[in-house]
């Protein structure tokens, strides 16, 4: 199972400073996926273009989930939505929508955030905020749900014991 990371920085695809929101979200993974995956990585610019190459790159690869980070605010740069939303064949607001609610509790700003996620194909993708706290609270709060949905689009099956899949009807 291939599992993507794709972070959105300017300034940390030209080497200013380090990615530690990448590395954040490898490690909410590695303490709540249980079998094995592997990692494909990607840093880039704030690139409509980029982001919209990348992110079909890696459907193309079959990654089951594709994490982004970064670029969902509203400054001119952000457009990690917008490209998103270009590449998904559904939207599925309730992820967006519950980040949002989530993060309130944390900070008033939360509310500029433009993070979505999506399907298209067997992949799964989900825009988390460019900081690493904020990535560690908006995880806890959908990534149960998403194993079920990666479930719901026949994509690689996600073992983790915080993940909710409705029970099977007998």
């Amino acid at each position: 199972m291939k599992i993507a990371i794709v972070t959105m920085s300017d300034r940390a695809s030209a080497g200013i400073y380090e990615d530690k929101s990448g590395k954040e979200i490898e490690k909410y993974l590695a303490e709540n996926i249980q079998n094995e995956y592997e990692i494909v990585y990607r840093l880039i610019p704030d690139d409509f273009d980029k982001i919209l190459n990348t992110l079909n790159e890696l459907v193309n690869m079959k990654c089951a989930l594709i994490l982004t980070t970064g670029g969902t605010g509203p400054a001119l740069r952000d457009v990690t939505p917008e490209a998103t939303k270009e590449v998904i064949e559904k939207e599925l607001y309730g992820f967006g929508e519950l980040m949002r609610a989530h993060s309130l509790q944390y900070v008033p700003t939360s509310i500029l955030a433009r993070g979505t996620a999506g399907v298209v194909k067997n992949s799964f993708i989900l825009n988390l905020p460019g900081s690493p706290k904020a990535i560690k609270e908006n995880l806890e709060a959908v990534f149960p749900a998403i194993p079920y949905a990666i479930d719901l689009i026949e994509g690689d099956y996600i073992e983790s014991k915080i993940a909710f899949r409705p029970k099977k009807k007998k």
